[in-house]
Protein backbone atom coordinates (compact mmCIF):
# COMPACT_ATOMS: atom_id res chain seq x y z
CA UNK A 1 0.00 0.00 0.00
CA UNK A 2 1.08 3.58 -0.89
CA UNK A 3 0.58 6.41 1.53
CA UNK A 4 1.15 9.80 -0.14
CA UNK A 5 1.88 12.79 2.03
CA UNK A 6 -0.99 14.92 3.16
CA UNK A 7 -1.64 18.22 1.46
CA UNK A 8 -2.08 20.12 4.71
CA UNK A 9 1.47 20.01 6.09
CA UNK A 10 2.45 23.18 7.97
CA UNK A 11 5.26 25.41 6.77
CA UNK A 12 7.85 23.96 9.12
CA UNK A 13 7.34 20.43 7.78
CA UNK A 14 9.83 20.48 4.93
CA UNK A 15 11.48 17.14 5.65
CA UNK A 16 11.96 14.63 2.87
CA UNK A 17 9.20 12.03 2.88
CA UNK A 18 9.90 8.37 3.35
CA UNK A 19 9.88 5.75 0.56
CA UNK A 20 6.11 5.31 0.76
CA UNK A 21 5.42 9.00 0.49
CA UNK A 22 5.78 11.71 -2.13
CA UNK A 23 8.98 12.13 -4.16
CA UNK A 24 11.76 14.40 -2.94
CA UNK A 25 12.48 17.80 -4.36
CA UNK A 26 14.72 17.95 -7.42
CA UNK A 27 17.75 19.40 -5.71
CA UNK A 28 21.28 18.41 -4.77
CA UNK A 29 24.11 16.45 -6.33
CA UNK A 30 22.12 13.32 -7.11
CA UNK A 31 19.49 15.20 -9.02
CA UNK A 32 22.21 16.95 -10.99
CA UNK A 33 23.87 13.61 -11.78
CA UNK A 34 20.69 11.94 -12.98
CA UNK A 35 19.60 15.02 -14.89
CA UNK A 36 22.96 15.04 -16.63
CA UNK A 37 22.55 11.40 -17.63
CA UNK A 38 19.00 11.98 -18.83
CA UNK A 39 20.03 15.01 -20.85
CA UNK A 40 22.93 13.10 -22.39
CA UNK A 41 20.41 10.71 -23.93
CA UNK A 42 20.97 7.50 -22.01
CA UNK A 43 19.24 4.92 -24.24
CA UNK A 44 16.38 2.66 -23.23
CA UNK A 45 15.62 -0.83 -24.55
CA UNK A 46 13.64 0.46 -27.52
CA UNK A 47 16.34 2.88 -28.54
CA UNK A 48 14.44 5.96 -27.40
CA UNK A 49 16.60 8.52 -25.60
CA UNK A 50 15.62 9.52 -22.12
CA UNK A 51 15.72 13.26 -22.64
CA UNK A 52 14.79 15.43 -19.71
CA UNK A 53 11.32 16.07 -21.19
CA UNK A 54 10.50 12.37 -21.13
CA UNK A 55 12.28 11.87 -17.83
CA UNK A 56 9.94 14.27 -16.04
CA UNK A 57 6.79 13.37 -17.92
CA UNK A 58 5.26 10.96 -15.41
CA UNK A 59 5.83 9.41 -12.02
CA UNK A 60 4.25 6.13 -13.11
CA UNK A 61 5.95 4.87 -16.23
CA UNK A 62 4.64 1.32 -15.83
CA UNK A 63 1.39 0.16 -14.26
CA UNK A 64 1.75 -1.22 -10.76
CA UNK A 65 -0.38 -4.15 -11.88
CA UNK A 66 2.26 -5.19 -14.41
CA UNK A 67 -0.26 -7.44 -16.08
CA UNK A 68 0.20 -8.86 -19.53
CA UNK A 69 -1.98 -11.57 -20.99
CA UNK A 70 -0.42 -14.60 -22.66
CA UNK A 71 -2.12 -17.64 -24.13
CA UNK A 72 -0.88 -21.14 -23.45
CA UNK A 73 2.01 -19.92 -21.31
CA UNK A 74 3.62 -21.59 -18.29
CA UNK A 75 0.88 -21.64 -15.63
CA UNK A 76 3.24 -22.25 -12.70
CA UNK A 77 6.16 -19.83 -12.96
CA UNK A 78 6.33 -16.05 -13.03
CA UNK A 79 6.97 -15.00 -16.62
CA UNK A 80 5.74 -11.40 -16.78
CA UNK A 81 8.86 -9.58 -15.64
CA UNK A 82 12.12 -9.44 -13.74
CA UNK A 83 13.59 -7.28 -10.98
CA UNK A 84 16.75 -5.24 -10.66
CA UNK A 85 16.73 -6.13 -6.96
CA UNK A 86 16.53 -9.71 -5.65
CA UNK A 87 15.38 -10.97 -9.05
CA UNK A 88 15.68 -14.68 -8.33
CA UNK A 89 13.95 -14.43 -4.95
CA UNK A 90 11.15 -12.25 -6.33
CA UNK A 91 10.38 -14.68 -9.13
CA UNK A 92 10.63 -17.74 -6.87
CA UNK A 93 8.15 -16.12 -4.46
CA UNK A 94 5.67 -16.01 -7.33
CA UNK A 95 5.95 -19.66 -8.32
CA UNK A 96 2.71 -21.53 -7.60
CA UNK A 97 2.70 -25.34 -7.67
CA UNK A 98 -0.79 -26.68 -8.32
CA UNK A 99 -2.83 -29.03 -10.52
CA UNK A 100 -3.71 -26.95 -13.58
CA UNK A 101 -5.93 -29.68 -15.04
CA UNK A 102 -7.90 -29.85 -11.78
CA UNK A 103 -8.41 -26.09 -11.93
CA UNK A 104 -9.67 -26.32 -15.51
CA UNK A 105 -12.07 -29.10 -14.50
CA UNK A 106 -13.48 -27.01 -11.66
CA UNK A 107 -14.06 -24.08 -14.02
CA UNK A 108 -15.97 -26.30 -16.47
CA UNK A 109 -18.03 -27.80 -13.63
CA UNK A 110 -18.98 -24.31 -12.42
CA UNK A 111 -20.31 -23.29 -15.85
CA UNK A 112 -23.60 -25.11 -16.51
CA UNK A 113 -23.77 -26.23 -20.13
CA UNK A 114 -20.00 -26.08 -20.66
CA UNK A 115 -18.07 -29.15 -21.76
CA UNK A 116 -14.58 -27.79 -22.20
CA UNK A 117 -12.30 -24.77 -22.12
CA UNK A 118 -11.46 -23.55 -25.61
CA UNK A 119 -8.80 -20.99 -24.59
CA UNK A 120 -7.29 -19.18 -21.64
CA UNK A 121 -4.95 -16.32 -20.92
CA UNK A 122 -2.63 -15.81 -17.96
CA UNK A 123 -2.22 -12.43 -16.30
CA UNK A 124 0.20 -11.71 -13.46
CA UNK A 125 0.21 -8.86 -11.01
CA UNK A 126 2.48 -8.41 -8.05
CA UNK A 127 0.41 -10.64 -5.77
CA UNK A 128 -1.70 -13.05 -7.84
CA UNK A 129 -1.73 -15.25 -10.90
CA UNK A 130 -4.97 -14.83 -12.80
CA UNK A 131 -6.37 -17.09 -15.50
CA UNK A 132 -9.20 -15.95 -17.75
CA UNK A 133 -10.90 -19.05 -19.15
CA UNK A 134 -13.21 -19.12 -22.17
CA UNK A 135 -15.56 -22.10 -22.28
CA UNK A 136 -17.24 -23.72 -25.28
CA UNK A 137 -20.57 -22.13 -24.31
CA UNK A 138 -19.17 -18.58 -24.46
CA UNK A 139 -18.61 -18.09 -20.72
CA UNK A 140 -15.70 -16.10 -19.33
CA UNK A 141 -14.51 -17.15 -15.88
CA UNK A 142 -11.66 -15.75 -13.79
CA UNK A 143 -9.53 -17.89 -11.46
CA UNK A 144 -7.11 -16.14 -9.07
CA UNK A 145 -4.32 -17.92 -7.19
CA UNK A 146 -2.36 -15.87 -4.63
CA UNK A 147 1.42 -15.70 -4.51
CA UNK A 148 3.15 -16.18 -1.16
CA UNK A 149 3.87 -12.44 -1.08
CA UNK A 150 0.13 -11.63 -1.13
CA UNK A 151 -0.26 -12.23 2.59
CA UNK A 152 -0.65 -14.96 5.21
CA UNK A 153 -1.75 -18.39 4.05
CA UNK A 154 -5.51 -19.01 4.23
CA UNK A 155 -6.23 -15.73 6.00
CA UNK A 156 -5.71 -13.65 2.86
CA UNK A 157 -8.19 -15.64 0.78
CA UNK A 158 -10.77 -16.03 3.54
CA UNK A 159 -10.66 -12.33 4.32
CA UNK A 160 -10.95 -11.26 0.67
CA UNK A 161 -14.00 -13.44 0.09
CA UNK A 162 -15.59 -12.35 3.37
CA UNK A 163 -14.93 -8.69 2.51
CA UNK A 164 -16.54 -9.09 -0.92
CA UNK A 165 -19.56 -10.88 0.53
CA UNK A 166 -19.88 -8.21 3.22
CA UNK A 167 -19.71 -5.36 0.69
CA UNK A 168 -22.24 -7.08 -1.55
CA UNK A 169 -24.59 -7.49 1.42
CA UNK A 170 -24.20 -3.97 2.81
CA UNK A 171 -23.77 -1.79 -0.30
CA UNK A 172 -24.67 -1.54 -3.97
CA UNK A 173 -21.02 -1.56 -5.08
CA UNK A 174 -20.89 -3.91 -8.11
CA UNK A 175 -18.44 -6.80 -7.63
CA UNK A 176 -18.37 -9.95 -9.80
CA UNK A 177 -20.05 -13.01 -8.30
CA UNK A 178 -17.79 -15.56 -6.61
CA UNK A 179 -18.54 -19.03 -7.96
CA UNK A 180 -16.24 -21.02 -5.68
CA UNK A 181 -13.29 -20.44 -3.39
CA UNK A 182 -10.96 -22.30 -1.09
CA UNK A 183 -8.60 -21.08 1.62
CA UNK A 184 -7.13 -24.58 2.04
CA UNK A 185 -3.98 -25.10 -0.06
CA UNK A 186 -4.27 -28.89 0.45
CA UNK A 187 -7.42 -29.04 -1.68
CA UNK A 188 -7.55 -31.05 -4.91
CA UNK A 189 -6.21 -28.12 -6.93
CA UNK A 190 -3.24 -27.74 -4.58
CA UNK A 191 -3.55 -23.99 -4.00
CA UNK A 192 -5.86 -21.45 -2.46
CA UNK A 193 -8.06 -19.96 -5.14
CA UNK A 194 -11.05 -17.79 -5.96
CA UNK A 195 -13.11 -18.55 -9.07
CA UNK A 196 -15.51 -15.80 -10.08
CA UNK A 197 -17.45 -14.39 -12.97
CA UNK A 198 -15.57 -12.03 -15.27
CA UNK A 199 -16.31 -8.38 -14.60
CA UNK A 200 -18.84 -6.98 -17.10
CA UNK A 201 -17.86 -4.08 -19.32
CA UNK A 202 -14.32 -2.93 -19.99
CA UNK A 203 -11.47 -1.70 -17.82
CA UNK A 204 -11.54 2.02 -17.15
CA UNK A 205 -7.84 1.97 -18.02
CA UNK A 206 -8.77 1.12 -21.62
CA UNK A 207 -11.30 3.93 -21.86
CA UNK A 208 -9.81 6.75 -19.83
CA UNK A 209 -7.58 8.49 -22.36
CA UNK A 210 -10.29 8.53 -25.05
CA UNK A 211 -12.92 10.02 -22.72
CA UNK A 212 -13.57 13.74 -22.83
CA UNK A 213 -13.10 15.64 -19.59
CA UNK A 214 -16.83 15.93 -18.86
CA UNK A 215 -17.20 12.13 -18.98
CA UNK A 216 -14.08 11.69 -16.87
CA UNK A 217 -15.59 13.98 -14.24
CA UNK A 218 -18.91 12.10 -14.32
CA UNK A 219 -17.04 8.82 -13.97
CA UNK A 220 -15.14 9.98 -10.87
CA UNK A 221 -18.39 11.13 -9.30
CA UNK A 222 -20.02 7.79 -10.12
CA UNK A 223 -17.15 5.89 -8.50
CA UNK A 224 -17.47 7.85 -5.28
CA UNK A 225 -21.25 7.70 -5.24
CA UNK A 226 -20.69 3.95 -4.87
CA UNK A 227 -17.76 4.09 -2.48
CA UNK A 228 -19.50 6.53 -0.13
CA UNK A 229 -21.68 3.60 0.97
CA UNK A 230 -18.54 1.77 2.06
CA UNK A 231 -16.97 4.73 3.86
CA UNK A 232 -20.24 5.39 5.72
CA UNK A 233 -20.19 1.95 7.38
CA UNK A 234 -19.27 1.95 11.07
CA UNK A 235 -16.76 -0.36 12.72
CA UNK A 236 -15.66 -0.61 16.33
CA UNK A 237 -12.22 -2.13 15.80
CA UNK A 238 -9.27 -2.35 13.40
CA UNK A 239 -8.31 -5.52 11.55
CA UNK A 240 -9.61 -7.57 8.63
CA UNK A 241 -13.03 -9.05 7.97
CA UNK A 242 -13.54 -12.83 8.06
CA UNK A 243 -16.45 -15.21 8.14
CA UNK A 244 -17.60 -15.59 11.74
CA UNK A 245 -17.33 -19.39 11.66
CA UNK A 246 -13.70 -19.45 10.46
CA UNK A 247 -12.14 -21.98 12.87
CA UNK A 248 -8.52 -20.82 12.75
CA UNK A 249 -9.29 -17.31 14.02
CA UNK A 250 -11.64 -18.41 16.80
CA UNK A 251 -9.29 -17.28 19.58
CA UNK A 252 -8.47 -13.95 17.94
CA UNK A 253 -11.67 -12.60 16.45
CA UNK A 254 -13.91 -9.81 17.70
CA UNK A 255 -17.60 -10.45 16.95
CA UNK A 256 -19.19 -8.16 14.39
CA UNK A 257 -22.46 -9.82 13.45
CA UNK A 258 -23.75 -13.36 12.97
CA UNK A 259 -22.04 -13.81 9.61
CA UNK A 260 -18.82 -11.79 9.89
CA UNK A 261 -16.08 -11.14 12.44
CA UNK A 262 -13.09 -8.82 12.71
CA UNK A 263 -9.87 -10.78 12.97
CA UNK A 264 -6.12 -10.37 12.44
CA UNK A 265 -5.08 -7.84 9.82
CA UNK A 266 -3.92 -9.77 6.76
CA UNK A 267 -1.82 -6.91 5.36
CA UNK A 268 1.69 -7.98 4.44
CA UNK A 269 3.29 -5.49 6.86
CA UNK A 270 2.27 -7.75 9.75
CA UNK A 271 3.49 -11.05 8.28
CA UNK A 272 6.65 -12.76 7.11
CA UNK A 273 5.74 -12.74 3.42
CA UNK A 274 7.72 -9.88 1.85
CA UNK A 275 10.84 -10.93 -0.04
CA UNK A 276 13.95 -10.14 1.97
CA UNK A 277 12.01 -8.81 4.98
CA UNK A 278 11.75 -11.64 7.53
CA UNK A 279 10.00 -11.32 10.88
CA UNK A 280 11.45 -12.42 14.23
CA UNK A 281 9.58 -13.01 17.47
CA UNK A 282 12.32 -13.58 20.01
CA UNK A 283 11.66 -10.22 21.68
CA UNK A 284 7.96 -9.69 21.00
CA UNK A 285 4.84 -11.76 20.43
CA UNK A 286 3.05 -11.45 17.07
CA UNK A 287 0.64 -8.52 17.24
CA UNK A 288 -1.57 -8.56 14.14
CA UNK A 289 -4.86 -7.52 15.62
CA UNK A 290 -7.71 -7.21 15.82
CA UNK A 291 -7.28 -4.00 17.80
CA UNK A 292 -10.26 -2.59 19.72
CA UNK A 293 -8.96 0.99 19.84
CA UNK A 294 -6.29 3.33 18.52
CA UNK A 295 -3.94 2.73 21.44
CA UNK A 296 -3.94 -1.00 20.73
CA UNK A 297 -3.46 -0.31 17.02
CA UNK A 298 -0.38 1.79 17.84
CA UNK A 299 0.98 -1.05 19.95
CA UNK A 300 0.62 -3.23 16.87
CA UNK A 301 2.68 -0.81 14.79
CA UNK A 302 5.51 -0.73 17.34
CA UNK A 303 5.44 -4.49 17.93
CA UNK A 304 5.67 -5.09 14.20
CA UNK A 305 8.61 -2.72 14.06
CA UNK A 306 10.32 -4.77 16.75
CA UNK A 307 9.43 -8.02 14.93
CA UNK A 308 11.60 -6.90 11.99
CA UNK A 309 14.74 -6.72 14.14
CA UNK A 310 17.00 -9.78 13.75
CA UNK A 311 18.37 -11.63 16.81
CA UNK A 312 21.83 -10.14 16.24
CA UNK A 313 23.16 -7.42 14.03
CA UNK A 314 24.47 -9.79 11.36
CA UNK A 315 22.95 -8.00 8.39
CA UNK A 316 25.03 -7.23 5.28
CA UNK A 317 26.67 -3.87 4.80
CA UNK A 318 24.18 -1.06 5.37
CA UNK A 319 24.44 2.73 5.21
CA UNK A 320 25.83 4.39 8.31
CA UNK A 321 22.41 5.89 9.08
CA UNK A 322 20.80 2.47 9.43
CA UNK A 323 21.69 1.86 13.07
CA UNK A 324 22.26 -1.24 15.16
CA UNK A 325 19.58 -3.59 16.47
CA UNK A 326 19.99 -1.99 19.88
CA UNK A 327 19.51 1.49 18.40
CA UNK A 328 16.31 0.41 16.69
CA UNK A 329 14.96 -1.25 19.80
CA UNK A 330 15.65 1.82 21.93
CA UNK A 331 14.10 4.11 19.33
CA UNK A 332 10.96 1.99 19.06
CA UNK A 333 10.54 1.97 22.83
CA UNK A 334 10.77 5.77 22.83
CA UNK A 335 8.40 5.91 19.89
CA UNK A 336 5.88 3.79 21.74
CA UNK A 337 5.68 6.40 24.49
CA UNK A 338 5.20 9.18 21.95
CA UNK A 339 2.53 7.38 19.93
CA UNK A 340 0.66 6.39 23.08
CA UNK A 341 0.52 10.01 24.17
CA UNK A 342 -0.45 11.29 20.72
CA UNK A 343 -3.14 8.64 20.26
CA UNK A 344 -5.11 10.20 23.12
CA UNK A 345 -5.43 13.51 21.26
CA UNK A 346 -9.01 14.21 20.12
CA UNK A 347 -7.87 15.44 16.69
CA UNK A 348 -6.01 12.23 15.98
CA UNK A 349 -8.89 10.18 17.35
CA UNK A 350 -11.27 11.85 14.87
CA UNK A 351 -8.85 11.25 12.01
CA UNK A 352 -8.44 7.62 13.01
CA UNK A 353 -12.03 6.33 12.97
CA UNK A 354 -12.06 2.74 11.65
CA UNK A 355 -12.75 2.69 7.90
CA UNK A 356 -12.63 0.00 5.25
CA UNK A 357 -11.75 1.13 1.74
CA UNK A 358 -10.49 -0.28 -1.53
CA UNK A 359 -6.76 -1.05 -1.15
CA UNK A 360 -5.77 -0.24 -4.75
CA UNK A 361 -8.30 2.10 -6.33
CA UNK A 362 -6.81 2.51 -9.79
CA UNK A 363 -8.27 2.47 -13.29
CA UNK A 364 -7.36 -1.17 -13.98
CA UNK A 365 -9.52 -2.28 -11.04
CA UNK A 366 -12.58 -0.35 -12.18
CA UNK A 367 -14.82 -1.60 -15.00
CA UNK A 368 -17.26 0.59 -16.89
CA UNK A 369 -19.93 0.12 -19.51
CA UNK A 370 -18.47 -0.15 -23.00
CA UNK A 371 -21.25 2.06 -24.31
CA UNK A 372 -21.28 4.56 -21.45
CA UNK A 373 -17.97 4.79 -19.56
CA UNK A 374 -19.59 6.97 -16.89
CA UNK A 375 -21.52 3.88 -15.70
CA UNK A 376 -19.55 1.76 -13.22
CA UNK A 377 -20.07 -1.95 -13.92
CA UNK A 378 -17.60 -3.48 -11.41
CA UNK A 379 -14.85 -2.71 -8.91
CA UNK A 380 -12.48 -5.64 -8.52
CA UNK A 381 -9.43 -6.75 -6.47
CA UNK A 382 -10.33 -6.36 -2.80
CA UNK A 383 -7.40 -8.46 -1.62
CA UNK A 384 -5.82 -7.25 1.65
CA UNK A 385 -8.62 -4.80 2.36
CA UNK A 386 -8.54 -3.91 6.02
CA UNK A 387 -10.30 -1.80 8.58
CA UNK A 388 -7.72 0.93 9.16
CA UNK A 389 -7.62 4.40 10.71
CA UNK A 390 -9.20 6.82 8.23
CA UNK A 391 -5.91 8.69 7.89
CA UNK A 392 -4.35 5.55 6.40
CA UNK A 393 -6.70 5.76 3.43
CA UNK A 394 -7.37 9.49 3.25
CA UNK A 395 -4.73 10.72 0.85
CA UNK A 396 -4.46 7.77 -1.48
CA UNK A 397 -4.73 9.30 -4.94
CA UNK A 398 -5.84 6.99 -7.77
CA UNK A 399 -4.02 7.16 -11.09
CA UNK A 400 -7.06 8.70 -12.77
CA UNK A 401 -7.00 11.63 -10.30
CA UNK A 402 -3.29 12.43 -10.29
CA UNK A 403 -2.24 15.74 -11.84
CA UNK A 404 -0.02 15.17 -14.88
CA UNK A 405 2.65 17.69 -15.90
CA UNK A 406 1.96 19.44 -19.18
CA UNK A 407 4.45 18.11 -21.73
CA UNK A 408 4.72 21.59 -23.26
CA UNK A 409 5.42 23.27 -19.93
CA UNK A 410 6.75 21.33 -16.94
CA UNK A 411 5.65 24.06 -14.54
CA UNK A 412 2.00 23.61 -15.51
CA UNK A 413 -0.47 20.77 -15.07
CA UNK A 414 -2.23 19.14 -18.01
CA UNK A 415 -5.74 20.73 -17.93
CA UNK A 416 -7.82 17.52 -18.07
CA UNK A 417 -5.89 15.91 -15.22
CA UNK A 418 -6.09 19.11 -13.18
CA UNK A 419 -9.88 19.14 -13.55
CA UNK A 420 -10.10 15.47 -12.54
CA UNK A 421 -7.89 16.08 -9.50
CA UNK A 422 -10.17 18.90 -8.36
CA UNK A 423 -13.29 16.76 -8.77
CA UNK A 424 -11.64 13.90 -6.90
CA UNK A 425 -10.85 16.23 -3.98
CA UNK A 426 -14.42 17.53 -4.00
CA UNK A 427 -15.77 13.97 -3.96
CA UNK A 428 -13.63 13.14 -0.93
CA UNK A 429 -14.88 16.27 0.82
CA UNK A 430 -18.58 15.82 0.19
CA UNK A 431 -19.03 12.06 -0.32
CA UNK A 432 -16.46 10.62 2.09
CA UNK A 433 -16.54 12.87 5.19
CA UNK A 434 -14.55 10.44 7.35
CA UNK A 435 -11.67 10.64 4.88
CA UNK A 436 -12.14 14.38 4.50
CA UNK A 437 -11.72 14.88 8.26
CA UNK A 438 -8.48 12.91 8.16
CA UNK A 439 -7.24 14.97 5.20
CA UNK A 440 -7.65 18.22 7.12
CA UNK A 441 -5.51 17.22 10.08
CA UNK A 442 -1.99 18.60 10.39
CA UNK A 443 0.18 16.04 8.61
CA UNK A 444 2.94 16.30 11.20
CA UNK A 445 0.53 14.81 13.74
CA UNK A 446 0.46 11.62 11.67
CA UNK A 447 3.99 11.19 10.35
CA UNK A 448 5.33 9.29 13.41
CA UNK A 449 2.56 6.72 12.96
CA UNK A 450 3.57 6.11 9.35
CA UNK A 451 7.26 5.49 10.05
CA UNK A 452 7.08 3.52 13.28
CA UNK A 453 6.68 -0.04 11.99
CA UNK A 454 9.36 0.13 9.29
CA UNK A 455 12.53 1.39 10.96
CA UNK A 456 14.54 -1.69 9.95
CA UNK A 457 13.57 -1.20 6.30
CA UNK A 458 14.24 2.55 6.23
CA UNK A 459 17.02 2.90 8.75
CA UNK A 460 16.72 4.25 12.29
CA UNK A 461 17.41 7.79 11.18
CA UNK A 462 14.01 8.22 9.47
CA UNK A 463 11.89 7.48 12.54
CA UNK A 464 14.41 9.31 14.72
CA UNK A 465 13.90 12.43 12.58
CA UNK A 466 10.13 12.19 13.00
CA UNK A 467 10.46 11.95 16.78
CA UNK A 468 12.91 14.87 16.87
CA UNK A 469 10.65 17.09 14.78
CA UNK A 470 7.61 16.08 16.81
CA UNK A 471 9.40 16.96 20.05
CA UNK A 472 10.71 20.26 18.66
CA UNK A 473 7.21 21.36 17.66
CA UNK A 474 5.31 19.65 20.48
CA UNK A 475 3.81 22.86 21.81
CA UNK A 476 3.11 24.19 18.31
CA UNK A 477 1.19 21.00 17.59
CA UNK A 478 -1.16 21.80 20.46
CA UNK A 479 -0.10 19.30 23.12
CA UNK A 480 -0.22 20.52 26.70
CA UNK A 481 1.48 17.65 28.55
CA UNK A 482 5.27 17.24 28.32
CA UNK A 483 6.63 15.35 25.31
CA UNK A 484 7.87 11.89 26.37
CA UNK A 485 10.76 12.00 23.88
CA UNK A 486 14.06 13.55 25.00
CA UNK A 487 15.87 15.53 22.34
CA UNK A 488 19.46 14.46 21.57
CA UNK A 489 22.44 16.51 22.69
CA UNK A 490 23.93 19.05 20.26
CA UNK A 491 26.72 16.64 19.28
CA UNK A 492 24.25 13.78 18.81
CA UNK A 493 21.97 16.05 16.80
CA UNK A 494 24.83 17.09 14.51
CA UNK A 495 25.67 13.42 13.81
CA UNK A 496 22.00 12.67 13.22
CA UNK A 497 21.71 15.53 10.73
CA UNK A 498 24.67 14.20 8.73
CA UNK A 499 23.13 10.72 8.70
CA UNK A 500 19.76 12.14 7.69
CA UNK A 501 21.31 13.87 4.67
CA UNK A 502 22.56 10.50 3.46
CA UNK A 503 19.10 9.04 4.04
CA UNK A 504 17.64 11.92 1.99
CA UNK A 505 20.10 11.15 -0.78
CA UNK A 506 18.99 7.53 -0.86
CA UNK A 507 15.32 8.48 -1.06
CA UNK A 508 16.14 10.90 -3.87
CA UNK A 509 17.99 8.17 -5.73
CA UNK A 510 15.14 5.67 -5.15
CA UNK A 511 12.82 8.17 -6.78
CA UNK A 512 15.01 9.31 -9.66
CA UNK A 513 16.71 6.08 -10.76
CA UNK A 514 13.53 4.10 -11.64
CA UNK A 515 12.37 7.05 -13.73
CA UNK A 516 15.70 7.22 -15.51
CA UNK A 517 15.64 3.47 -16.24
CA UNK A 518 11.90 3.41 -16.98
CA UNK A 519 11.20 0.78 -14.30
CA UNK A 520 8.87 0.38 -11.37
CA UNK A 521 10.07 1.73 -8.02
CA UNK A 522 11.12 -1.78 -6.96
CA UNK A 523 13.05 -2.33 -10.19
CA UNK A 524 10.46 -4.45 -12.01
CA UNK A 525 11.01 -4.69 -15.76
CA UNK A 526 9.10 -6.45 -18.58
CA UNK A 527 11.14 -9.49 -19.70
CA UNK A 528 11.74 -8.15 -23.19
CA UNK A 529 13.51 -5.11 -21.68
CA UNK A 530 15.72 -7.03 -19.26
CA UNK A 531 19.03 -7.04 -21.15
CA UNK A 532 18.75 -3.44 -22.32
CA UNK A 533 17.75 -2.18 -18.87
CA UNK A 534 20.61 -4.07 -17.24
CA UNK A 535 22.97 -2.32 -19.63
CA UNK A 536 21.38 1.05 -18.90
CA UNK A 537 21.61 0.28 -15.17
CA UNK A 538 25.35 -0.30 -15.41
CA UNK A 539 25.73 2.89 -17.44
CA UNK A 540 23.70 4.83 -14.85
CA UNK A 541 25.85 3.65 -11.95
CA UNK A 542 29.07 4.42 -13.81
CA UNK A 543 27.78 7.81 -14.89
CA UNK A 544 26.59 8.89 -11.45
CA UNK A 545 29.82 7.63 -9.86
CA UNK A 546 31.82 9.63 -12.38
CA UNK A 547 29.85 12.75 -11.51
CA UNK A 548 30.41 12.15 -7.76
CA UNK A 549 34.14 11.59 -8.15
CA UNK A 550 34.49 14.56 -10.47
CA UNK A 551 33.35 16.95 -7.76
CA UNK A 552 36.71 18.44 -6.73
CA UNK A 553 35.59 20.28 -3.60
CA UNK A 554 32.28 18.92 -2.34
CA UNK A 555 30.33 21.02 0.12
CA UNK A 556 30.90 20.22 3.78
CA UNK A 557 27.37 18.84 4.05
CA UNK A 558 27.55 16.75 0.86
CA UNK A 559 26.66 13.19 2.00
CA UNK A 560 28.04 11.31 -1.03
CA UNK A 561 31.77 11.73 -1.40
CA UNK A 562 33.10 8.45 -2.74
CA UNK A 563 32.18 5.11 -4.31
CA UNK A 564 31.45 3.44 -0.96
CA UNK A 565 28.89 6.12 -0.12
CA UNK A 566 27.15 5.62 -3.47
CA UNK A 567 27.17 1.85 -3.17
CA UNK A 568 25.66 2.11 0.31
CA UNK A 569 22.59 3.94 -0.94
CA UNK A 570 22.16 2.33 -4.38
CA UNK A 571 18.58 0.93 -4.36
CA UNK A 572 19.09 -1.99 -6.78
CA UNK A 573 21.56 -4.86 -6.91
CA UNK A 574 24.88 -3.33 -7.88
CA UNK A 575 25.66 -3.98 -11.55
CA UNK A 576 28.61 -6.25 -12.32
Amino acid sequence: MHHPVFSKAPSFVTRLPCTQHAPPARTGTLFHCVYTLASSRLSTSNGCPLTHARFFSSGRMISSHRDGATTGSDPFHYTSGRWLHRDTLEREARTVRFDFDALRSRVVALCPGANSIISYSKKEGGFNRVFIFHTDNAKRVVARLPFSVAGPQSLTTNSEVATIKFIQAKTSIPIPKILEWSDDPSNTIGSEYIIMEHAPGVSLHEKWQSMDVSDQIKCIRAIFEKLRELVDLDFQAYGSLYFADTPYIAAQKLPFDQEFAIGPHCGAIYWDCNVGQPRYFHDVHPNRGPWPNLAAYCNGLIDNGIARLPPADLSPRRPRYHGSVQTHRRLLEQGHSVLSKMAMDSRIQKAAVPVIFHPDLHARNIFVSAEDPTTISAIIDWQSSGIQPAFWHADEIPDFAQPIPDHQNEDRTEPKSEACAKVFNACIQFLAPKLATARLIDESLLRPFRYSYRTWADGAVAFHEELIQTALHWDELGFTEPCPFTLPSPDELARHQQDYKLFEAKQQLKHLLPRLLNTESDGWIPPEQWEATQSAHREAFAGILQEVLATQQPDDDEPIRNEDDLRDIWPFDLPV
